[in-house]
């Protein structure tokens, strides 16, 4: 977490209240999971902690998220908008559940879709590799006749092995050939492949970005 002082602080534009608007991201794959109020308290005793506290507007009170359900928020990062009038906290969520139904995120409703939220709600939109991975877990719990992905995951690890291979020397000759539409395709095509082989292991994909993520700050290579 990097060090946050009382001149960062200075620089917000809290509302007639006192208060500023904050989001809650999450630290390996950018999903939104939350939007809470804090006061100038409450970002000094999540600055000074090391998690994420709020105010409550309706208790009126300091609340520290968690404290209760233990689905505590861990600040990584903590950045102001160009306007300084909303903050962003980029968070590790204790048990990937930040809303207080049971949800992954607070934005599971849609217009078309009525929903109370829990454990089944509608997943938060996320990046590309993470939803496909989702998809591709999902498959594994659910298989759907003649699926691609189902005909790998039961030919297990022998044709999936064999296709990141094919695809490999696909991505190859493809930057080889220095045609950026078929490096693109090639580098889709492998990367579904191994998220096929890493949901065959019982590799989450937030394990790979998690490698990822300890490596930001690690020895140069």
């Amino acid at each position: 977490m990097q060090s946050v002082n009382s001149t960062f602080i200075n620089k917000l534009r809290f509302n007639e209240s006192g208060l500023i608007p904050a989001i809650a991201q999450d630290w390996l794959d950018g999903t939104v999971l939350m939007m809470a109020w804090m006061n100038r308290s409450a970002i000094e005793h999540t600055i000074k902690k090391g998690e994420v506290h709020y105010w409550s507007r309706s208790r009126n009170v300091l609340w520290h998220k968690g404290a209760t359900s233990g689905h505590t928020q861990i600040l990584k990062e903590i950045r102001y908008d160009c306007d300084a009038d909303t903050i962003l906290l980029t968070v590790e969520q204790t048990g990937l559940v930040s809303c207080h139904t049971g949800a992954r995120s607070c934005f599971f409703g849609e217009s078309d879709k009525d929903t109370q939220g829990g454990e089944h709600a509608l997943p938060p939109p996320s990046d590309s590799c993470n939803t496909l991975f989702q998809t591709i877990e999902g498959r594994k719990a659910n298989p759907e006749k003649n699926s691609y992905t189902n005909k790998l995951l039961n030919a297990g690890d022998n044709q999936i092995l064999k296709k990141i291979g094919e695809e490999s020397a696909e991505f190859v000759m493809a930057c080889k050939d220095e045609d950026k539409e078929s490096i693109a395709n090639e580098a889709a095509d492998l990367l579904f492949h191994i998220q096929v082989a890493l949901s065959h292991h019982n590799v989450s994909w937030r394990d790979v970005l998690g490698v990822l993520t300890s490596r930001r700050n690690g020895p140069r290579r």
